[in-house]
């Protein structure tokens, strides 16, 4: 996978003007069940994608580009100290997370969009190392909240109400 998609953003923003697509600049809002996403992992170009939404008559595709900011790195290492991890494994996410402050301002993530019949079908490509991004995100929220469930709860004897 690329390090940085900005040269594949010009290319499908060129290639979706070629073709007559209208670009709509915007981010995709489904539900779960009325979403039906692109196989990327074996099909990443985008091309059959576009194809098929022409085939389908569709001319207006949502586009997001997403750039890395530095700010989201910073924001997951501040979120570490609430995590329950050893001071090993705190150690080796706050040294990941700040190797990624170097894709500052890359693309990091594209998303192409169409809405057909009461579903969006969606292409989203993504970079190795965003993934890796949210990958640690998520293992921040699982070591939060499982923090949060070993909080002692007070026992029941200790609410009482006066009315």
């Amino acid at each position: 996978m690329q390090q940085n998609l900005d040269t594949l953003n010009q290319e499908i923003l060129d290639y979706l003007k070629e073709k007559g697509f209208l670009a709509f600049f915007g981010f995709t809002r489904g539900h779960a069940h009325s979403t039906v996403a692109w196989d990327v992992a074996h099909h990443p170009d985008f091309r059959p994608f576009l194809e098929i939404a022409s085939q389908l008559g569709v001319r207006m595709i949502v586009y997001n580009a997403h750039v890395f900011e530095r700010s989201m790195v910073e924001e997951a290492i501040d979120s570490i100290p609430d995590a329950e991890l050893s001071r090993e494994e705190h150690r080796s996410v706050e040294r990941r997370l700040r190797e990624l402050r170097n894709y500052d301002g890359f693309i990091c993530a594209i998303e192409l969009s169409f809405e057909f019949e009461g579903r969006m079908f969606v292409f989203d490509l993504r970079t190795d190392w965003y993934e890796e991004f949210l990958e640690i995100l998520d293992e921040l929220d699982a070591a939060e909240a499982s923090s949060d469930e070993d909080e002692e709860q007070p026992p029941m004897g200790e609410f009482f109400s006066k009315n």
